[in-house]
């Protein structure tokens, strides 16, 4: 009977994880332009694609992502690029539970 029970909380648990909000919130609180916004969950071994593209997020602005790329993680590392090449970095942010990166 307990190992029904253990089963049946580690699989409630489970459906609960995959089910929850991955939309992150990117705020651009800096007085320089963000070039690049990269996001990897927490066992990609690179940063993958510019989530931009060929936008930009300028001083002041926010947007929206959402990160469910379907793995069920909840742990993203993050990384803002600007247009005079520093680099910011959030390194395993709980995605599911925090919604807003602000840099400043």
């Amino acid at each position: 009977m307990r190992i029904l029970v253990s089963v049946l909380v580690i699989f409630i648990s489970t459906v609960a994880a995959q089910a929850q909000n991955r939309w992150v919130t990117i705020e651009n609180n800096t007085g320089v332009t963000m070039r690049e916004f990269y996001a990897s969950n927490r066992d990609q071994r690179n940063w993958g694609r510019d989530w931009f593209g060929s936008n930009m997020l300028y001083p002041g602005q926010t947007v929206d992502f959402n990160l469910d790329d379907g793995s069920g993680y909840c742990i993203w590392d993050l990384k803002a690029v600007f247009v005079d090449d520093d680099e910011v970095t959030r390194m395993g942010m709980n995605v599911c539970e925090v919604g807003t990166w602000r840099i400043n």
